[in-house]
């Protein structure tokens, strides 16, 4: 069976600790792929407010989800804090992708690959509720 494979850049723009909360837990004991996922939109969401964007206004247009990918490295508990790496890259007329990398933070500063994961993102005007062009300030400032 052919499993999904992201390949991350080799840098990243930005990065934040979050710590994996209880309700991030499912009948499993560990992190749900729903919750994964909702870990990737908060670093996503707190990339862009440094910004000072949002993803209903980045210069002017809002962004749309098209496709994730996600790639599960090891299990993720309550109490464990991770790193969430998040970058910008794969640029054309109305989109780009954001790729995610996912670390556990060690008790010893050490870090462990949890995860790896890409989104896709179009912009779109949700007032028109139509594709947008990706503005040019908004490209420059994702990719700095």
């Amino acid at each position: 069976m052919d499993r999904v494979k992201v390949n991350l850049p080799s840098t990243f723009s930005f990065s934040t600790e979050i710590s994996i909360r209880i309700s991030d837990i499912n009948y499993g004991g560990h992190v749900g792929n729903d919750a994964f996922l909702a870990l990737i939109h908060e670093a996503r969401l707190q990339f862009l407010a440094r910004l000072g964007y949002s993803e209903l206004n980045i210069a002017g247009v809002g962004l749309i989800m098209s496709d994730v990918a996600i790639e599960y490295k090891r299990e993720l508990v309550y109490g464990d804090r991770i790193s969430i790496s998040i970058t910008a890259d794969g640029f054309d007329k109305i989109g780009f992708d954001f790729f995610y990398l996912l670390e556990v933070i060690n008790q010893d500063g050490s870090r462990s690959l949890a995860g790896k994961a890409k989104t896709g993102m179009v912009c779109f005007d949700y007032a028109k509720k139509k594709r947008a062009s990706l503005p040019s300030e908004a490209m420059q400032r994702l990719k700095s």
